[in-house]
């Protein structure tokens, strides 16, 4: 459960109201579970933040928390969440390379799209560094040499072509390409607001990845 609110007033509202409804039904919540997260706008750091609690016990302060196995930080950036997917791409990546080594390379690179092409949250990417990029593009390209058993300095967009698979690039794009037409897509209200909003994060990286990786 998060709450999310633009100001400590309206978040001590909200979990005064999440306090009476958890008395009236039974419940309690458990605030040595529970966490306080200030997001930072640019060039802004508060430096006193009031205290909140919770069931009578203080919020304890953090700088990032996983929220659905995405990675949230208080600068809003992503280089933490990529890092999280490219170790978790290298666990599969040789787990799968590994174990199916035998195996005929239609049934490798079918194998090297289920488990090797998830990039999960990827498409909510929007604020990291060429580095972080970067980094995860190489664990992608190496993941598929492993498997095929290439050499590792075989041209990546070649190995890709002749294998007629996606490369790192065209997957973003694809992924970021889905989030915006379901969106755009949507009857709810306020992801009608974030798809109007044509100078927003998710539309400044679709066209980056459409116009600046593709030229």
């Amino acid at each position: 459960m998060v709450l999310l609110s633009p100001s400590i007033c309206g978040i001590r509202r909200l979990l005064s109201i999440c306090e009476v409804y958890a008395e009236k039904h039974g419940l309690k919540y458990n605030p040595i579970k529970s966490e306080l997260l200030v997001f930072r706008g640019k060039n802004k750091n508060p430096s006193y933040v009031p205290p909140v609690t919770l069931s009578g016990s203080l919020l304890r302060r953090v700088t990032k928390f996983k929220y659905l196995g995405h990675i949230v930080t208080e600068d809003l950036k992503d280089d933490l969440d990529m890092e999280r997917e490219r170790r978790a791409l290298a666990v599969r990546g040789n787990m799968v390379a590994r174990r199916f080594a035998g195996c005929p390379v239609p049934v490798k690179i079918t194998l090297f799209k289920a488990y090797c092409q998830t990039f999960y949250t990827s498409s909510l990417w929007a604020n990291h560094t060429q580095k972080a990029d970067n980094t995860l593009s190489i664990q992608y390209n190496n993941a598929f040499r492993a498997m095929l058993r290439l050499p590792p300095y075989c041209s990546a967009s070649g190995m890709f072509a002749d294998a007629q698979t996606d490369d790192y690039f065209a997957i973003m794009r694809k992924k970021v390409a889905s989030l915006v037409h379901r969106v755009r897509g949507s009857t709810n209200s306020i992801l009608k607001v974030f798809a109007d909003i044509l100078d927003g994060p998710a539309l400044d990286r679709f066209i980056k990845l459409h116009v600046l990786h593709a030229t």
